[in-house]
């Protein structure tokens, strides 16, 4: 079974420049879960939604890479089900004509 949450959007501070570090600013998250769907024992997709944002807003994480070195632990710290998990994490409005972000795939 594969959980797909798409352009999950929330305003956190996360970024190395001094501004980054005062301002927070918008970022868009996709999360896709594989994981064994047994009947009643199932994962929450609306769980891991407020988890992902959750983490990122306290941490306040300065390299988008650690962001998601740490979601990806957390994660499946908080859903052991999860067998595979790739997230991508993307600041929309850091550059003019162009959204950057950075993707990472696990595989427990």
């Amino acid at each position: 079974m594969k959980i797909l949450i798409e352009n999950l959007t929330f305003d956190a501070i996360i970024g190395i420049l001094p501004q980054e570090r005062i301002t927070a600013q918008t970022l868009l998250i996709d999360c896709h879960i594989e994981y064994d769907y047994l009947e009643k024992n199932f994962i929450n997709y609306a769980h891991v939604a407020q988890a992902i944002e959750t983490i990122v807003q306290q941490e306040q994480f300065y390299l988008l890479e650690e962001a998601l070195d740490h979601l990806g632990e957390t994660l499946k710290n908080l859903f052991p089900p999860i067998k595979e998990l790739q997230l991508t994490l993307r600041k929309p409005n850091i550059l003019q004509n162009c959204t950057v972000g950075v993707e990472n795939r696990f595989i427990f």
